[in-house]
């Protein structure tokens, strides 16, 4: 019979690899004097002719595995289920993350509540039951298939969610939730290692998908250790400003769908609110005339929606220009600058520049890049682009405009919503053209100065 031996592991508290023995410095992340020791139970490996207990799975051949598609759970939110790829996958686990007040627990709330048919099993370990009842008051929607358990020992919470069989679990959050083995204070690398990693075989074993509700830091990322992100199937995170009503969900990584995806919320009184057409909230909300303004055309995802770029050129006034952007990342920018005064004789490197995202958006496609260069001479000149121009094109190096991937669903998406012109690329394909609006094709920036500006 097996017997079972204790020994003793070093793991890094920051980054979560186990070594051996004790060092100074962790050679995975670099860190020092960050190794703590840990001990582990181990027991007898079982001869060769014996089968390991549990080991029912055989290889089988890739040919004969079924690719049907998987069996998927509505959230009740359309924005949600387009996101995931369809809906919940079952047996899956999905991390969540954002910053404090964000609207992580309104969201992960809500979502039960508009959808009584799911069974769920809602375990708070940062509020009370009373807590979470009063927020369930404030949202509305039908809580009886919502059963709310508060609890922090992973241990109790697995063993309700198989006596209650719920067809969802929510964890609100894996920072509070500790396991009894792991010798460690809750919210440690180690602890959150575990209890994500507790999570996923409950979820794999029952069929049941998890959602795991986690904080972020500082710097943006998610909490814990870097391998929480490689456990979970699905990593979701909000962005947007707090004191702002608009709030940006999207996909980071979707082991069963895209990761291009995003679904964009408003927080209002009743809780978070679906937007199903990003566009109105992000087109000018100010009257005509004002120059430094340009509407970018942009694809995220699937979804094509417009947004106002902002620019304000003006003299230095210390002497040394400065080059602030708000959304947008600043090393690109101040490659469009350059791009501006070496290729096309516009002298900025003695003016300040500063660049704002409508909306609190946060922008990383380069089709942006057209916008940003037409609001920056628009507030140069001093010169109003008229509202209804948007703009979709890469700019190059050398000063070139190139295409951008779907220019027809863009151009089609500036059309619905009233714009009579837009900006692209000479060297874009379109196969229909779209009705309802004129497609300008530039080649440079040049070019663009003579059909914007003329």
């Amino acid at each position: 019979m097996a017997t079972a031996k204790t020994k003793s592991v070093w793991f890094c508290t920051n980054c979560g690899n186990e070594y051996s023995k004790w060092m100074g410095k962790c050679p995975a992340c670099g860190e020092w004097n960050t190794m703590v020791e840990k001990e582990v139970v181990s027991g007898k490996k079982a001869p060769l002719s014996q089968s390991v207990p549990g080991s029912g799975n055989v290889p089988v051949k890739l040919s004969e595995v079924s690719s049907s598609s998987e069996d998927r759970i509505s959230t009740g939110s359309s924005e949600i289920d387009r996101l995931l790829g369809g809906g919940l996958v079952k047996g899956s686990l999905v991390l969540m993350g954002g910053e404090p007040g964000i609207g992580k627990s309104t969201l992960s709330l809500q979502l039960p509540l508009h959808s009584p048919s799911l069974k769920t099993l809602y375990v708070t370990g940062e509020e009370s039951v009373r807590q979470v009842k009063m927020r369930a008051d404030r949202l509305g929607g039908d809580s009886s298939g919502i059963f709310i358990y508060s609890e922090t020992l992973m241990d109790n919470v697995l063993e309700k969610a198989r006596e209650i069989a719920p067809d969802l679990v929510i964890v609100d959050s894996v920072q509070t939730m500790y396991c009894q083995g792991v010798e460690s204070t809750s919210g440690s690398v180690s602890q959150v290692k575990e209890v994500a990693s507790s999570l996923l075989r409950f979820s794999k074993e029952s069929g049941i998908p998890v959602i795991l509700i986690g904080h972020i830091t500082k710097e943006g990322s998610i909490a814990g250790p870097k391998v929480l992100e490689h456990i979970v199937d699905v990593v979701l995170q909000f962005e947007g400003e707090n004191r702002g009503s608009y709030r940006i969900l999207r996909g980071i990584k979707n082991r069963f769908g895209s990761t291009s995806e995003l679904a964009v919320f408003e927080m209002t009184g009743s809780g978070l609110r679906e937007v199903e057409n990003p566009s109105e909230m992000l087109i000018p909300l100010h009257e005509d005339g004002l120059s430094g303004t340009a509407v970018s055309a942009m694809l995220d995802g699937t979804r094509p929606f417009l947004f106002e770029v902002q620019a304000l050129v003006s003299s230095a006034v210390y002497g040394t220009a400065q080059r602030s952007a708000t959304g947008f990342d600043v090393r690109r920018l101040n490659m469009l600058l350059a791009v501006l005064e070496r290729r096309a004789g516009f002298r900025l490197s003695q003016k300040d520049v500063f660049l704002n995202m409508a909306g609190g958006l946060r922008v990383t496609d380069p089709s942006c890049d057209l916008a940003v260069i037409a609001a920056v001479l628009s507030s140069n000149f001093d010169y109003a682009i008229p509202s209804d121009f948007c703009f979709a094109g890469e700019v190059g190096l050398s000063g070139e405009i190139r295409p951008v991937s779907q220019a027809e669903r863009r151009a089609s998406e500036a059309g619905r919503l009233g714009f009579k012109k837009i900006f692209i690329s000479s060297f874009s394909r379109l196969d229909h053209k779209p009705t309802g609006i004129d497609i300008v094709k530039v080649a440079d920036i040049p070019a663009l100065v003579k059909a914007l500006f003329k």
